[in-house]
């Protein structure tokens, strides 16, 4: 369970830095665990992948505008990364540069908006912080926020086309539930018409949400992973869905999950309960080798980072030798990587 074995290296050239021009036509690898075999597909392939005796999970989560700008009283540029709402206008965030800030610093957003460093937190460099405004804190972090986009995709030149682009890009067409720090990506390749292709086949779609936070990105630290410790992210399943849900499991459907943080959510929820209940709840869920899945039959997917959770977690459904030997495959024919990249389908 060593962290360097789940390493590979990437061109850089192979990281999606925007999205592709259509959602539906990213490339799909798609492979087969019980026939070993990998093959060449595009996303709009998908509805002639998944037969009617199938459902598909989804996650409705919606990015929140996560990213602020602002200034010290000095001039100090700072970023702030908000991570999880907490109570009284509290939240839990990152701080660039950090060592710029103390207990007490206050950063100016906007006119409209204020941001005061209480404390800062022993894990890994978060920081509590007061948001200072007046009126509904969604409506002000849309006109001041910027979108979370990870830092590998680079916006040197932040043009308006471009921050229009990533504003409705990196949103699922079926985001529902503002909270999330960053988006499902597996997620962001679905169209509604492809959606209501899959419909009229009779596979039946189900949306639970995940409010994607610090468990789903960040990093693996330790060399030994069973010590690593996941961030808690909140989920909730609505009786609707869960009923939908069990009854497909004793019927014998596949359940297709679309991406890791709709498996986390089902995966977690079978844990606690031994079957799929209406809840609001956490999940701290770490999903590796040779975890055994309760639910979750297939995935749709992003490629992850080298020594990710992400990686670990597809590495269990498929195999790690088997995932390793499709990245190999998808280097080799320049298939797009991360958040704005292509995708693959576990089946």
């Amino acid at each position: 369970m060593k962290l360097s074995e789940y390493d590979y290296n990437l061109p850089e050239e192979l990281i999606a830095q925007l999205p592709a021009d259509k959602r539906e036509n990213s490339r799909m690898l798609v492979l087969n665990r019980d026939k070993h075999s990998i093959l060449h597909k595009h996303f709009y392939d998908i509805v002639d992948l998944i037969d009617s005796n199938s459902i598909i999970v989804l996650n409705n989560t919606k990015v929140i505008p996560a990213r602020l700008y602002g200034t010290k009283d000095t001039g100090a540029k700072i970023e702030i990364f908000l991570l999880k709402q907490l109570e009284n206008k509290k939240w839990e965030v990152l701080i660039k540069p950090s060592k710029r800030v103390k207990n007490g610093t206050i950063i100016k957003i906007s006119d409209e908006l204020s941001v005061e460093v209480l404390k800062r937190l022993e894990d890994d460099g978060e920081w509590i912080v007061r948001l200072i405004y007046q009126g509904n804190i969604l409506e002000i972090l849309h006109r001041n926020g910027n979108i979370p986009l990870p830092p590998y995709i680079e916006r040197k030149l932040q043009t308006e086309d471009i921050k229009k682009l990533d504003f409705e890009r990196y949103q699922t067409v079926y985001a529902k539930d503002e909270g999330s720090v960053a988006a499902p990506t597996a997620g962001l390749h679905f169209t509604k018409e492809i959606l209501q292709r899959l419909k009229e086949k009779g596979v039946e779609i189900v949306y639970v949400t995940l409010n994607v936070g610090l468990g789903t990105f960040r990093p693996v630290k330790c060399e030994n992973i069973l010590e690593h410790k996941m961030h808690s992210e909140t989920f909730e399943i609505t009786e609707d869905a869960a009923n939908i849900i069990n009854k497909a499991k004793e019927s014998g459907k596949k359940i297709i999950a679309v991406g890791t943080t709709t498996v986390r959510t089902l995966e977690t929820a079978y844990q606690k309960f031994g079957e799929i209940k209406a809840c609001h709840d956490h999940s701290e869920l770490f999903i590796y080798p040779p975890y055994k899945f309760k639910v979750v039959d297939k995935l749709i997917t992003n490629f992850h980072l080298p020594k990710s959770t992400l990686l670990m977690l597809v590495s269990a459904l498929a195999g790690k030798d088997f995932i390793f030997e499709a990245y190999e495959e998808a280097i080799k024919n320049k298939y797009r990587f991360y958040s704005y990249g292509d995708c693959m389908f576990i089946s």
